[in-house]
């Protein structure tokens, strides 16, 4: 039995203006793809992709994205990509849009290019989409047997995106280094299938070390809607770094607690995955006992970047114990990530843990 796995795209392409030149990247991979989009994303890339591959002659056919990666859309999607005889899939956007474009291309047996427009989530360069509800609540996390063959970053466009989803990819990044070293501790098993690698782990902490010396530079940077260094610095941290950090080196409790929250109602919902992961991300260092000090400074960081610490900026300042302690039931399932973290964690300690959160927050 393997001990190692390590995984990863094909190949990653990162840079400004990447995606005027997806036609020559993508012609070898068949005849005609599936573009899977939202409105708000087809609407600002329609003209670069359309450009793109036509100059390069290949035909393509358009699928609107409803907005929830569910299996009923996916579905959906799937059955007109046969009607329409695509050969490949190509997702652009958001990680719900690129979880269902992967999803999509496996129930096609076919090649899968995924070309983000925020550097949002660590989604692109996985060999798994996250599965939910056509209501927002999540189901399940589906592997493929492949990373993506391609993954195309133009940080022109993510400059472009709303520097909170460039904020929210930072705070889903920083989970990377905390909920990877909390694997390797308790002997837990990565999302590729074995132990977390040296180089999985190495990735890993370079991601953390990047986000905390230029992350936030390159969101202020991404305020203004500029491109430099420190931004190419933290859109290759969020995508790349974290994405092969988490997947060959283990998620932990901060995406355990992300997915329980899913089980509230309310405004949380307004969130983004990012926003709630970095709460989650800090209720995994009380859990595992971190001197105060030390969730301190990352309480400081996500201030800088808008990011919710508090119960309140959660849209949970009326919360019921109760309430979080179905938080805490959903996050320790024995098929959630937690069980890296440790198996003998309770709902209990993690809705205490979530009102220390917010009681360490207040202080400062």
């Amino acid at each position: 039995m393997a001990n190692i796995v390590f995984i990863s795209p094909n190949k990653y392409i990162q840079g400004q203006g990447a995606l005027q030149e997806i036609g020559k990247h993508v012609k070898e991979m068949g005849r005609k793809p599936l573009v899977l989009a939202d409105e708000v994303v087809w609407n600002i890339t329609k003209d670069t992709i359309t450009g793109g591959l036509t100059s390069e002659g290949v035909d393509f056919h358009f699928v609107l994205f409803n907005g929830e990666a569910s299996i009923n859309e996916v579905k959906r999607i799937a059955q007109e990509g046969q009607t329409q005889a695509v050969d490949f899939v190509i997702g652009v956007g958001g990680g719900k849009t690129l979880d269902t474009a992967k999803a999509v291309a496996d129930e096609l047996r076919s090649k899968v290019v995924i070309a983000p427009t925020t550097a949002s989530t660590d989604a692109p360069t996985s060999a798994l989409s996250v599965i939910y509800s056509d209501e927002g609540v999540f189901e399940s996390y589906r592997f493929y047997n492949k990373n993506p063959d391609l993954v195309l970053v133009d940080t022109a466009v993510v400059a472009q995106a709303p520097a909170r989803l460039f904020a929210s990819g930072i705070a889903d990044a920083m989970a990377t280094w905390v909920e990877v070293r909390a694997t390797v501790r308790s002997g837990g098993t990565a999302m590729s299938g074995g132990k977390p690698s040296i180089a999985a782990q190495a990735i890993a902490k370079a991601c953390e070390e990047t986000l905390f010396q230029y992350g936030i530079p390159a969101y202020k940077a991404v305020k203004k809607g500029l491109v430099t260094r420190h931004v190419e610095a933290i859109v290759e941290a969020n995508t790349l770094l974290s994405g092969l950090g988490f997947e060959s080196g283990g998620l932990a409790a901060a995406h355990a607690i992300h997915n329980g929250m899913t089980v509230l109602s309310g405004d949380i919902h307004h969130l983004t995955h990012g926003e709630k992961v970095a709460y989650g991300t800090l209720v995994q260092l009380v859990l595992e006992l971190h001197p105060e000090e030390e969730i301190l400074r990352y309480i400081s960081f996500y201030r800088e970047l808008g990011l919710p610490t508090t119960l309140e900026q959660l849209h949970l300042e009326n919360v019921a114990y109760e309430e979080l302690l179905k938080v805490g039931t959903a996050a320790t399932q024995p098929n959630e990530t937690m069980v890296n973290l440790s198996r003998e964690i309770t709902a209990e300690q993690v809705a205490n843990a979530i009102l220390l959160v917010d009681a360490l927050s207040k202080q400062t």
